[in-house]
């Protein structure tokens, strides 16, 4: 009976199911590595802060409603903080599943339409994200009615 043999890790061999070429894709492979432990970092501190605002400085959760959220998005500092905090989330989570998808997919065609449908879906969230965030009136008008709070400017 043959032992089998194990390749070395630089052998330049591909590995079964992928169709790229040793070394293809090694530049965009580090670079989303980095992204990963740079954006991990910099959520961390992020989602703290979000927390900390949210949740222990205000009244908790029972304090989050309408009004909070327009009072907090009526600074343009807290519109760019939730932006980023969106994309950059977006952005690592989708990594990171690209990741798992190359791990365990073993066609090319369902790891084309695994990633598909990942890439999709990143997409209609950061868009639709952003327009909320960008396109949200903390000051509506509602059946002819002006509801204005005291961070709306006057009529």
């Amino acid at each position: 009976m043959a032992t089998p043999t194990i390749d070395s890790p630089r052998s330049g061999r591909v590995t079964p199911g992928y169709s790229r070429t040793p070394g293809s894709r090694g530049n965009f492979e580090m670079v989303a590595w980095l992204f990963m432990r740079l954006s991990g970092a910099i959520l961390l501190v992020m989602i703290t802060v979000h927390l900390y605002v949210n949740l222990v400085a205000g009244d908790g959760i029972t304090g989050v409603d309408f009004g909070f959220v327009a009072g907090k998005w009526a600074n343009p500092i807290w519109q760019v903080w939730d932006l980023v905090l969106l994309w950059l989330s977006m952005l690592h989570g989708t990594n990171g599943v690209r990741v798992i998808i190359n791990d365990y997919a073993d066609k090319n065609s369902t790891r084309m339409w695994l990633k598909g449908v990942l890439y999709t879906a990143t997409v209609v969230i950061v868009v639709l994200g952003t327009l909320v965030i960008f396109t949200f009136d903390p000051c509506p008008v509602i059946d002819g009615v002006a509801h204005v709070a005291d961070y709306c400017p006057a009529p």
